[in-house]
């Protein structure tokens, strides 16, 4: 175990806790992090890195090049805020109602500055070092607007590696996977158009009601009827927006999907055969279906090599006792999947607390917060890794 390393940071962690809570208590949404990018370009700038801005719209890069080493690394932290109005009662909590650091990016950011700090002032390192901070994680595709602005034609890697916080694991446990480790993330809205009229006349009527019921119980029958029982796969009906009086049926019915896979075949196939039943039982109740498919995040991937590395350096800073080796792979979605779709790397998980412990409480929830415990583990675990890929 690395002590003397987590000790510098441990030392150096109040100032970094004080910046995470101003962070929090500024949150900004998707491609709004001016504050916060500029709090970012500042500290980085006075530390010496090269920094551009204006990548993805608020993104940005710090590089700092040292020795001769051919060698590029990227580390990627997401600023972005939730729609969530705040219910913790910290005393740093959001000043912006509806607007809170409901998912952790407070901290992530605040780590990787953390981290940017000392290996700028006492990092060992021969090569390139690229921190990328990334706006609009939260649904916003930041990480694809970032690369359309050239993210990795200007600032090239060999790797690169990013963290997240989770509540329900213990504290600064450090948690990777190999393969396939959030899954993707489409959408749908389905439009269904019929003929409306009196509740009691349904036979002068085509009812995109009854015609939406008969498509939300068919559609469950895709992952337990056309997708491996080993492969996961979810297929959700969030909302139905229909009618407003119970003696009108109405000509219109709206359906919202959310739909989830850990592999890029099943992903296809979920779509395929998405598409395919709600034609069908639409056309069964001589009703009309519009589908507006939106694709969200791919599937992402950690590669095996840095899969490997990133574990050698989890396990030599904290301990085997505090590293998962092979977690459980995550239904949610992360864009960071696009830049692991461009360049090898591995995205690592860090416990933000469990059990009774502060923070339990599940991000995007108003009561969550990011355990300011994790600033020092963090940001040590991203030296570590830095000066162990760019050896001097």
């Amino acid at each position: 175990m690395t002590t003397s390393l987590l000790d510098q940071l441990h030392q150096q962690a109040d100032e970094f806790i004080g910046l995470r809570r101003d962070i929090h208590q500024h949150p900004e949404l998707a491609f709004d992090e001016h504050r916060t990018s500029s709090l970012v370009a500042e500290k980085l700038a006075a530390w010496g890195y090269e920094v551009e801005r204006g990548l993805g719209g608020t993104g940005l890069v710090g590089r700092m090049v040292r020795g001769n080493g051919k060698r590029r690394l990227g580390i990627r932290a997401d600023m972005d805020a939730l729609p969530i109005d705040e219910a913790t009662g910290l005393a740093y909590s959001s000043s912006h109602a509806g607007v809170m650091h409901a998912c952790g990016h407070d901290g992530h950011t605040a780590m990787l500055l953390a981290a940017a700090h000392h290996l700028a002032h006492r990092g060992r390192f021969d090569g390139t070092l690229n921190l990328i901070f990334q706006p609009a994680e939260e649904g916003g595709g930041g990480a694809l607007r970032m690369m359309e602005d050239g993210l990795f034609d200007k600032y090239p890697c060999d790797a690169v590696f990013a963290m997240h916080n989770m509540p329900g694991m213990p504290q600064g446990r450090l948690v990777l996977r190999e393969g396939a480790a959030m899954a993707s993330s489409d959408y749908a809205t389905v439009t269904l158009t019929g003929v409306g009229g009196h509740g009691a006349l349904p036979h002068r009527t085509a009812d995109p009601i009854v015609a939406a019921a008969s498509i939300v119980m068919a559609l469950q029958t895709i992952v337990s009827r056309n997708i491996d029982p080993l492969q996961m796969a979810v297929v959700t009906v969030g909302a139905i927006h229909s009618g407003k009086a119970n003696n009108v049926i109405p000509q219109t019915a709206t359906l919202e999907l959310s739909v989830r896979a850990l592999d890029r075949e099943v992903r296809s196939t979920l779509e395929k055969r998405i598409k395919s039943v709600i034609r069908s039982q639409a056309e069964s109740f001589d009703v009309q279906a519009k589908i507006e498919w939106r694709p969200g995040y791919a599937v992402l991937v950690n590669t095996p090599e840095e899969t490997a590395f990133a574990r050698e350096v989890a396990t030599e800073l904290v301990g085997a006792d505090r590293v998962t080796l092979q977690g459980q792979p995550l239904s949610g979605s992360e864009d960071f999947a696009f830049m692991l779709e461009k360049v090898p790397g591995c995205y690592v998980l860090i416990g933000n607390g469990d059990g009774d412990s502060h923070g339990a409480c599940m991000v995007h929830n108003p009561g969550y917060d990011f355990n300011d415990a994790n600033v020092a583990v963090g940001s040590a675990y991203w030296v570590l890794l830095a000066e162990r890929f760019l050896r001097a």
